[in-house]
Order: structure tokens, then sequence, then C-alpha cells
């Protein structure tokens, strides 16, 4: 069995590349590189273009017949990019994937995993989203996200696509053996900023501190990577019985919508408390305002995961901490060599 993998040489979709192949799935990656790097697909049979290539498309089903199902992760995903220039997120996010579809469904390949985001909806008032919770997006990459799933229901209407959407919001760490991580080396998110303070011995900044939550400081839903990964994986394994096959004249969605998250998420302080359980009290934090646009945050309901995929994360923050510090150090020698 083979999965075709979109934006497969990136953060996310090498994860899930390396979590199939370890299942004894053979991923066949496609990536532009625009972001993605070529050596996470090392190893892999990898192709180099863009999803909105319908010859390359083409050629690729001709090469391998056997791809059972696509898992869709190439997109853009840098919210204040997005606020700075939508045409590009429309363009990549939402164009490309109406492409893709219609190249997969001219293919005969009748299954896709979409790799979504939980940030389009609106929390419920604990804070919690579920797939029940209201739509709500924010910004061009989640309006983009969501436009691209109502397309994506509509080919399952009308062309008999079958699509899994898995939603999530906040991942962090790196593949534990390695191999793959983060591209950037100046991540936006309080981890990603943790990990510069404490290389540069200067204070973190916890901005924001009279928040609605339980401790006062905005809370994420920060998941592992590698547990998001194995998602996938079971999504693909379980596919058949999570999305049964439909017919088009009846005009029924082939489409499901998982969630997947920790259930109680984490505030930015229980985030530094973890952080110290790695690196050592030294590590020092100093209170600041909020800024424009922060937001309070939510975090995922996942019942509905483990009642069809039978998944729950795996890791501890602590281990997503301790895997995102030594993948600094393997980035800044892959830079280097």
């Amino acid at each position: 069995m083979k999965v075709l993998i979109t934006g497969g040489a990136g953060f996310i979709g090498s994860t899930i590349a390396s979590a199939f192949a370890e299942r004894g799935v053979t991923p066949v990656v496609l990536d532009s590189l625009i972001t993605g790097r070529q050596e996470f697909a090392k190893g892999k049979i990898f192709y180099q273009g863009d999803i909105g290539d319908g010859a390359l498309l083409d050629e690729i089903f001709r090469d391998h017949p056997d791809i059972a199902v696509t898992v869709h992760c190439a997109a853009l995903i840098v919210v204040p990019d997005s606020m700075a220039d939508p045409h590009r997120y429309y363009q990549v996010n939402l164009a490309r994937t109406l492409d893709l579809a219609g190249h997969l469904v001219r293919n005969g390949c009748d299954r896709m995993i979409f790799a979504s985001t939980a940030g389009m909806y609106r929390p419920e008032a604990d804070l919690s989203v579920s797939e029940t919770s209201a739509l709500e997006p924010q910004n061009p990459y989640t309006r983009s996200k969501m436009m691209a799933e109502l397309l994506l229901e509509d080919f399952t209407r009308a062309y008999g696509l079958r699509v899994v959407s898995l939603r999530y919001l906040n991942p962090i760490g790196a593949d534990p053996r390695m191999r793959t991580g983060l591209q950037s080396s100046k991540p936006t998110h309080a981890l990603g900023k943790m990990i510069e303070s404490y290389g540069q011995g200067v204070p973190f900044k916890i901005t924001g501190v009279d928040w609605e939550t339980r401790d006062g400081t905005a809370i994420r839903d920060y998941i592992h990577v590698w547990d998001i990964a194995r998602a996938f994986s079971e999504a693909a394994a379980r596919f058949d019985s999570v999305v049964p096959p439909v017919r088009p004249a009846d005009r029924s969605s082939g489409y499901e919508v998982v969630n997947l998250g920790t259930g109680d998420g984490t505030t930015v302080r229980e985030l530094v408390d973890a952080f110290r359980e790695v690196v050592g009290d030294g590590f020092q934090v100093e209170e600041a305002p909020a800024r424009p646009g922060d937001v309070v945050g939510a975090f995922v309901n996942p019942a509905k995961a483990w009642e069809l995929l039978r998944w729950k994360p795996e890791y501890t923050i602590e281990d997503a901490i301790r895997h995102s510090l030594q993948w600094a150090e393997r980035r800044r020698e892959l830079d280097v060599a």
C-alpha cells in the first residue's frame, strides 16, 4: 500500500510520512520545496512540484497506481502572513486544493485525509471546541482552510470523493528520532520563544496575565507532532469504517470531521513550569501586558478521535519540549552542514 502526501517535505507532512513508513505503508511525497526541505524527503519516493499541476499528478498515479489515499498537508499556515497577503493564502490553500481535488477524482483516488485547523471554531464558554462548535474563523488562514473544507465536502457529494478532515491547533515537538522537525529557526509560538529566550539567557515574557483562565494566562492546545502523525496513520488504516463509500447519485456526503487535541490544553504558566522541568529552575520569566491581537485561546475535545480512530495523545508536554530542544540543536547542525 502507498499513500500520497502533499507537503510531505514540511514539518507536519514529513513526520506523517515517517509514521506511515514505520507502519509498513510506503509514502509518496509531493512538495514544491517553497517551505519544505528536500532532506526531509530523503529515502522516500519524491516528486518536486505543485499540487495544482495536473500533468504531474497524472504522472504520479501512472507510476504508483497502488496509492490508496492522499494526505493533503500542503498549505501556508502563518496567521500574520495571511493577514498581510490574503491573496497568496487563498491562492495556495483554496485554489490549489480545488485543483488537487479535481486531479484526484480524475485519477480515481477517492480517499483524502485533509490536514486542517481547529482555529476555525468559535470557542465555547469554557474555551473548549468540539466538532459541533460554531465556525467563526478570524483570519485569512483559518478562513482559507474552512473554505477548502466546504469545497471538498461539495466534491464528496458530487463525485464520490471521500474526505476525513483532521483539525488540530498547536503542533510542537519533533520526530522523536530526530529525522525531521520545524524548518524555521525562529518559530513564533510560545515554546519557540521560550527556546529562543533560554538560548540567549534573557527572560521570557508572559504577555497577558488577566485572561479568564485557570491561572490568568492564555491557553493553547499543544500537541506533539508525532501524536498528530499517528492520528493520520490511524485515519488511513480505518478510513473505510470512518467514511464508508458513497454513490454520487445519492448526493450524500462522504465527509467526516475529527478533532485532535489534549482535552484540557496548556496555559502559558503551565508551559513555563513544564519548560523548567526540562531545563531547570534557572529559566527566568517576566510578565507583560497582552499584545494587540492576542487571544485567550482554546483547547480541543478529542472524544470523537478516540471513538472513531482509537487515538489519544501519548507524548507529554515535557516530551515535546525535550524533543523541540533536541531538534533546535540538530537543525543548527544541518544548517552548518
